[in-house]
């Protein structure tokens, strides 16, 4: 099959997307892969490296106020939608997938119009505003969240399939992010991230707390700052990290995230889709911190799916300090009961088939669109 996939802006719409792709490859070595991002996002620096074709048109996000940059942002959207339709009519996809993002908008619409079979993916428990547009025009939406089901009154066709990076994940292999980290095979690892860019509020947290972190009794932190807090969150705790008895180890990303998670005891991050398709696989006990600057909050209405299991306990940013957080940990890393249950829980949520599903449907919409083709 030729698949084109689409989305963009943020890790957690692109990394499905490469989920997608990469079970579709191993599941079929003659697939066609070519993804269609904007050349100024993010996705046009982490697909090229995960050697898959590239090709960017240019478009923008709609303001949710009514303003004049809409305007603007409509007549990208047309050039979008014919920039998309001269790549697709040269590449000749079986199926387009998009999984959210503003660029996908342009993309799997020119599709639809072009008669190529649509699938789109949407991550989050409220759905952003690109994939409530285009649920009228897709032949199949897969949802992360039962909750979104009622959001899209409008699809042809849905179904639950989970998030793929689920998948994704499991691929990781017990012992080597320990390993990697130089750390001893029997360390009780809280992994604290937030997200592929890092969080500010949650690196304050961490910093506040971080001459403290010995209390947490036979555990290390791992603690990714992101790519740009980096340098000045080690200028901040340069002290700290020079102590015998320090058990925190800071690292501005983690190429190895699989690995580490799968060594890790618990998480402590944002609630993006992905992250929680992630902990949810691997069953991992979490305290979530969901971001507020995000469409309709749906981070939070992520975790709170979680919470409501639960598998995982909340902490809203407006609560958090270091010394709350500090807190939580170690009434969690001291109770081996409540993270037994909230492992539990969190397995019960978990998809770990989601890209076997999603593929699945790309290949019946493959399939029928051929048979329809041939009549």
């Amino acid at each position: 099959m030729r698949i084109v996939l689409t989305g963009g802006g943020t890790g957690g719409h692109i990394y499905p997307a490469i989920s997608i792709g990469k079970h579709m490859l191993q599941n079929d070595p003659d697939t066609k892969l070519l993804y269609i991002g904007t050349s100024k996002g993010l996705e046009s620096k982490v697909v090229p490296g995960q050697g898959i074709d590239f090709e960017s048109i240019e478009i923008t996000g709609f303001r949710r106020k009514l303003s004049f940059e809409n305007v603007k942002t409509v007549v990208r959207f047309l050039k979008g939608v014919q920039r998309s339709k001269e790549i697709l009519r040269k590449f000749k996809p079986d199926v387009v997938v998009g999984t959210g993002g503003y660029v996908c908008g342009p993309v799997v619409y020119a599709a639809a119009k072009l008669g190529i079979p649509t699938f789109i993916h949407e991550q989050n428990a409220i759905p952003g505003l690109t994939n409530q547009f285009l649920s009228r025009y897709a032949d199949h939406i897969g949802v992360s969240f039962k909750e979104s089901i009622s959001h899209f009154p409008k699809a042809k066709s849905i179904s639950f399939t989970g998030n793929p990076c689920a998948t994704n994940v499991l691929r990781g292999v017990s012992g080597r992010g320990l390993q990697s980290l130089a750390l001893p095979p029997t360390t009780s690892l809280v992994l604290i991230v937030g997200g592929s860019r890092g969080a500010r509020a949650l690196n304050e947290a961490v910093v506040e707390m971080a001459s403290k972190l010995n209390e947490l009794k036979d555990a290390h932190v791992v603690f990714v700052t992101g790519e740009i807090y980096y340098q000045s969150t080690l200028t901040r705790l340069e002290d700290i990290l020079t102590k015998e008895n320090n058990n925190l180890i800071i690292v501005p990303y983690l190429h190895n995230m699989a690995d580490v998670l799968r060594d890790s005891s618990v998480v402590v991050g944002r609630s993006g889709a992905s992250s929680l398709a992630e902990i949810t696989a691997l069953g991992l006990p979490s305290i979530l911190i969901p971001s507020p600057n995000v469409t309709n909050n749906h981070q939070e209405a992520n975790a709170r799916s979680l919470e409501s299991a639960g598998a995982a306990e909340i902490v809203l940013e407006r609560e958090l300090s270091g010394d709350t957080l500090l807190e939580r940990l170690q009434q969690l890393l001291n109770d081996r009961e409540r993270m037994s249950v909230m492992s539990e829980a969190a397995c019960e949520l978990a998809v770990p088939d989601s890209a076997a599903r999603i593929v699945e449907q790309l290949k019946i919409l493959y399939h029928r669109n051929t048979r329809d083709s041939a009549k």
